[in-house]
């Protein structure tokens, strides 16, 4: 699964080598699951911002806490109940013999995020279990290290926001000194990723190649609030990556910088009823040399950060469901 470090950009998270994503997706349902499976434990962090997070294994990420490494991260719809699939990539991992060594047996690490996203129109009588735990197994199956798809895919399969529908999104950038940095963001938010009520995304100014429509700024600015109702249906999660050695303590302002790009991307951002967290991971294949270059990486993580949530609006798709939320390219086709 390890790619070489010459391999051009994808604009994706697997940019970063040793790094795989898989997505399990249920249109009937309106929701899915999406798994960042390491091929070897990384340096993790994380960081919650919004007011109504749900998580696994999200206190371990503090840096005062002894677990330094993760094996995978899972980002899923389901609210609360999506937590269950975490425990179907940890059955995958623990199939390979992957997982923290304990005595005489091995526990994979894997923290997860949850978005909500049980309004949205799908179908949710699933019965007493949640279909959860199985969707996250299939994400797990279905990783791979190259490209992968953007949109209303895996986690993002649910996703909203407070002007058009959400998705998943992704980004990469490479510092002056080469270390690559990756996001994959999943935009759910009360707020917007729009400016008023036009086309051009609040991401604008760090768009690269045109990857989400290279509309540019608008000729003026409308500030007001534009929040998704009365269903508070929120939450925007992530991850960040980057290939460079990192401490957890620095692994942790990575994220806290991905939170950064949620807010140049999203406005209003980290809302009560918003359950924004972000993970950050070093998977330490280059050095670090000086302070300036940590900067850097962490410059680009607000930066990969921003462009992978307009990237996941902007590459949605309508659900087929009768009053779901319209996507960014049936409000403005052409």
């Amino acid at each position: 699964m390890r790619v070489s470090t010459a391999t051009p950009l994808q604009n994706l998270l697997t940019d970063i080598a040793g790094v795989a994503v898989g997505h399990a997706t249920d249109l009937a349902l309106g929701s899915g699951v999406t798994a960042v499976v390491f091929d070897r434990p990384v340096i993790a962090s994380g960081s919650v911002l919004g007011g109504a997070p749900g998580g696994r294994d999200t206190a371990l990420l503090d840096p005062s806490m002894t677990v330094e490494t993760v094996d995978a991260f899972v980002l899923s719809g389901g609210s609360a109940f999506g937590l269950d699939a975490a425990g179907g990539v940890q059955a995958g991992l623990r199939g390979i013999g992957r997982g923290l060594s304990v005595g005489t047996t091995r526990v994979p690490i894997v923290p997860q995020a949850i978005l909500m996203d049980l309004l949205n129109g799908g179908n949710k009588d699933w019965g007493r279990h949640s279909p959860y735990r199985d969707m996250g197994l299939q994400a797990f199956e279905a990783a791979r290290s190259g490209n992968f798809a953007l949109g209303s895919v895996g986690a993002g399969t649910g996703a909203t926001t407070g002007t058009v529908k959400g998705g998943l999104g992704s980004a990469s950038a490479v510092t002056r000194a080469g270390h690559r940095v990756a996001a994959l963001v999943v935009a759910n938010a009360l707020g917007s990723a729009l400016i008023g009520d036009g086309p051009h995304f609040w991401a604008a100014p760090f768009e690269q190649d045109r990857e989400f429509g290279g509309l540019g700024m608008p000729t003026c600015f409308d500030t007001g609030m534009r929040l998704k109702g009365v269903n508070m249906t929120a939450t925007t999660i992530g991850i960040v990556v980057t290939d460079a050695a990192l401490t957890k303590t620095q692994a942790h302002r990575l994220s806290l910088l991905a939170h950064d790009g949620l807010a140049r991307a999203v406005l209003p951002a980290h809302l009560p009823f918003d359950g924004d967290t972000m993970f950050g991971a070093a998977t330490a294949e280059k050095p670090v040399r000086d302070p300036t270059e940590l900067m850097e990486i962490l410059h680009m993580a607000t930066l990969v950060s921003a462009r992978a949530i307009a990237r996941g609006v902007y590459e949605a798709t309508t659900l087929p469901f009768e009053s779901a939320q319209a996507a960014w390219r049936d409000r403005f086709p052409g």
